[in-house]
């Protein structure tokens, strides 16, 4: 996991994940590993919203000062 991706291929690699889960009857052992990997893609996407909402804000502030 110390790869870095991007944030669509993180919501893609989710998307995939819940469709796994959705249509396929999964073992306990894996459903653990893929709600853990979901976990860390979710965390991840949601820390990639967030910065990227602090820099529009940081810009829109900028261009309402000059």
């Amino acid at each position: 996991m110390g790869t870095k991706i991007t944030y669509t291929e993180a919501l893609t690699e989710l998307q995939q994940i819940v469709l796994e889960m959705e249509i396929a009857e999964i073992g306990i052992d894996e459903l653990d590993a893929k709600v853990k990997r979901a976990s860390f893609l979710l965390k991840m996407c949601r820390e990639k919203l967030f910065k990227t909402e602090q820099n529009v804000l940081e810009t829109l502030k900028t261009i309402d000062n000059k």
